[in-house]
């Protein structure tokens, strides 16, 4: 796509922060993008782990969580994106970005990354971000690396057991912890 259409379709953002509302279409959002029938998309993870990535528990969860915050990406009264930001400390773990996967490749996800750092930094008073990527995704992993993000050499254990979260395919997965300053 020509990046004059990227921009267009960026331009027609609007950012908030995430109500109990919103939970069924984030439920459906995030579970489209990572483990949805679009198995072409980029950023599917159903070949890892099965079933769901969320669901309107965990959101709820993060939701009424006191230092978390959902921030919604809407084109008109639809959601094109999302990501999770919780403040930790003196820095801001950032997860579950996703995007429509129809959407993807426009833009979108970085833009939203934009603003989530901007948040952290300005709202937050964050100094650093953290997350976590599946360690073998090395295509999310560059993705974020393009945008300033650092492997720090931490790896976090997956999960296994809480199928919230989703069914494990294999049995070695784990997280590699990705950090950016905001200095």
């Amino acid at each position: 796509m020509a990046t004059d259409a990227k921009h267009e379709i960026v331009g027609l953002l609007r950012f908030r922060h995430a109500i109990p509302a919103d939970v069924e279409s984030i439920v459906a959002l995030v579970n489209a993008a990572y483990r949805g029938e679009n198995l072409g998309g980029w950023t599917t993870e159903a070949h890892l782990v099965g079933v769901r990535r969320a669901d309107a528990e965990i959101v709820e969860e993060i939701l009424a969580a006191p230092d978390s915050v959902i921030l919604l990406a809407e084109m008109g009264s639809s959601p094109a994106g999302c990501v999770q930001l919780t403040k930790r400390d003196s820095g801001a773990e950032l997860g579950m970005l996703a995007v429509q996967p129809e959407l993807q490749n426009r833009g979108i996800g970085r833009s939203i990354m934009g603003e989530a750092e901007r948040i952290c930094r300005n709202k937050l008073g964050a100094k650093e971000i953290r997350m976590h990527v599946l360690y073998m995704r090395s295509d999310i992993i560059a993705w974020y690396e393009r945008l300033g993000y650092q492997r720090n050499g931490e790896r976090a254990p997956f999960p296994y057991g809480d199928e919230r979260v989703g069914v494990p395919q294999r049995a070695d997965l784990e997280f590699a912890v990705l950090t950016k300053s905001l200095d």
